[in-house]
């Protein structure tokens, strides 16, 4: 496995998807810094991060024996793949926020990227971008993160986080692989943050609404239970979780 240590980059991503251009890349290349200047979250959001004091890092991952319809398995892939990394050392009240923010102690500890290379119709790479909170005890304007430390009281070694990660990052590809799709579905669901429980959501005409969460369809829309028995199906674009 070939893993490059930077100092600082602006985006991890954006570094191993310009180097993917320039030359053949090797399964479970990793790219990680100490530092990186414009972290992306979903839908535009900035990963803001202490130098040195947290895991930052990307991923290639050739998916091209993966079908376009099953896209959101690799969001549920990595998400339960970080999820299980962090509930081995001990982090707990662990849940995934929908679609894939991993939250201990109902506060943002983790966070995912995911960039597929899409060509004729068919994903044929991902840029898997993966951000945890380590050792950072300090977050201003960042109210509802918190990190492994602030968690558990102890410090840890990102290096050794890194390749916890990568070992479930494996095994539920390899899940994947064996085409287990209802599995690694129940497993996300069954993090799900807010499961079953009565919950307040924004959509985009900033309109609040409550409904309790049911799962997820196979293409990753959210269900929500909005009245007795009327189920509706929403996508990342269309609504928020207020909380």
């Amino acid at each position: 496995m070939r893993i490059i240590k930077l100092n600082a980059i602006d985006s991890t991503n954006s570094f191993l998807r310009q180097l993917s251009n320039e030359e053949p890349i090797q399964d479970y290349t990793v790219v990680t810094s100490q530092l990186q200047t414009k972290g992306r979250g979903q839908m535009g959001t900035q990963w803001k991060s202490e130098a040195g004091k947290n895991l930052v890092f990307s991923v290639f991952k050739d998916v091209s024996n993966i079908n376009l319809q099953h896209h959101f398995y690799m969001s549920m892939i990595v998400s339960l793949a970080v999820f299980k990394a962090l509930e081995s050392y001990k982090i707990k009240n662990l849940k995934i926020k929908w679609p894939n923010d991993i939250l201990a102690e109902q506060q943002k500890i983790s966070g995912i990227l995911i960039e597929n290379v899409i060509k004729y119709n068919q994903i044929q790479s991902s840029i898997i971008g993966i951000g945890i909170n380590i050792n950072q005890v300090k977050f201003e304007d960042l109210p509802k993160a918190t990190s492994m430390q602030l968690i558990s009281g102890v410090s840890f070694n990102n290096d050794e986080v890194l390749h916890q990660v990568l070992q479930f990052l494996k095994f539920y590809f390899g899940l994947l692989k064996q085409n287990k799709l209802e599995a690694i579905k129940e497993e996300y669901e069954s993090y799900l943050f807010r499961k079953e429980k009565p919950s307040t959501f924004k959509d985009q005409s900033n309109h609040i609404f409550t409904g309790y969460i049911k799962g997820i369809t196979n293409s990753g829309n959210l269900r929500i239970l909005i009245e007795d028995s009327i189920v509706r199906e929403f996508d990342l674009k269309e609504i928020t979780l207020v909380y």
